[in-house]
């Protein structure tokens, strides 16, 4: 198995004042004064915000090359990342706020609206991507990918009985069922050598646009907060919801481009497994959720609707690019 894992990623090249302070920072091993204007006045989805909360955030997954773990609590970097936080909530509080409860924002997931097929990513790699382009969407999805199930772990503290059991039972599939070689992250490493990528973990950082980022950060965000339990709940349902038949025709695609079986495993393994899943998920992860917390039910629709925004925002990103023939990414990537 590729171990992707082992070594910690160096720091990003900051795009901005505000990752530019964080890196900086931590770069010098010295105490970081947070702009709070400077976030108040960010773009919520803009880069330089998102970055800047990205390296914040993966102080508490792997860290980085030369960053002393103890940063993780550092009381300024984390009252800058509550400001950035606040930023990019109050943003998509308002721009997607759900407009049914949480059963009915689900239901809405199962059934995919007519002329769907020309505006999803995994329908376009399907019928008419080319290597170059999977390679990319590959490169993007490897900043979650590779870490994956990590986040949704923040939240088995916060639940209890039949959620609590339900949603460790997804998880033990996600970490491989006891396996170390069926790790998802692990298969995610083995697709990417097949497609000619580097796997070091954290490696596109840089090539990434804000938008790639926005959607791993949303999972840190509802991660790391016990108040924004049922968001992650609710994005963790349209994850496993949408997964099986995205994943299909990712399948498919790598099939048409004659990519190696390693790459095909990765996604014929989320067809099958997620197909269950999202059975386990919506009725006792988000059902037994409710049952006993039925004040969440907002929150669960929110996860959803945040999730599909962000989602659809870099969709249109990777498709606008790559309709004109040009890469999606910040810095291109070299030849497989």
């Amino acid at each position: 198995m590729t171990q992707s894992r082992l070594l910690q990623p160096d720091l990003p090249v900051p795009c901005g004042r505000l990752s530019g302070a964080v890196v900086g920072a931590l770069r010098r091993n010295e105490p970081l004064v947070p702009a709070q204007e400077s976030a108040e006045a960010a773009d919520p989805y803009g880069r330089d915000l998102q970055l800047a909360l990205y390296v914040l955030y993966e102080l508490h997954y792997q860290g980085f090359q030369g960053v002393d773990g103890e940063w993780e609590w550092d009381p300024h970097l984390l009252t800058l990342r509550r400001a950035l936080e606040r930023r990019f909530l109050t943003a998509l509080r308002a721009d997607a706020a759900p407009e049914a409860d949480a059963e009915r924002t689900l239901a809405g997931l199962l059934v995919e609206p007519a002329g769907f097929d020309d505006a999803g990513v995994s329908h376009h790699l399907q019928r008419d991507g080319q290597l170059w382009q999977f390679r990319e969407y590959a490169a993007l999805r490897s900043l979650y990918h590779l870490k994956e199930a990590d986040p949704h772990a923040w939240v088995i503290p916060r639940l209890h009985g039949r959620a609590k059991a339900a949603m460790v039972a997804v998880e033990y599939d996600e970490f491989g069922a006891g396996r170390a070689d069926d790790i998802h992250a692990g298969l995610f490493a083995e697709l990417m050598v097949d497609l000619g990528l580097e796997t070091a973990y954290g490696h596109y950082l840089d090539a990434a646009p804000s938008q790639a980022l926005a959607t791993v950060n949303l999972m840190s965000l509802f991660g790391l907060h016990r108040s924004l339990r049922g968001a992650l709940i609710g994005h963790f349902a349209a994850v496993e919801v949408t997964s099986s038949p995205g994943s299909r025709r990712l399948a498919d695609a790598l099939r048409r481009l004659g990519v190696g079986p390693a790459a095909q495993r990765f996604y014929d393994e989320h067809v099958e497994a997620d197909a269950v899943h999202e059975q386990i998920v919506r009725r006792d992860v988000v059902g037994g959720l409710l049952s006993a917390e039925p004040a969440l039910d907002a929150d669960v629709a929110f996860g959803v609707t945040a999730t599909g925004f962000l989602e659809d925002r870099l969709a249109q990103r990777l498709l606008s690019r790559w309709h004109q023939g040009k890469s999606a990414l910040r810095l291109p990537l070299p030849p497989g």
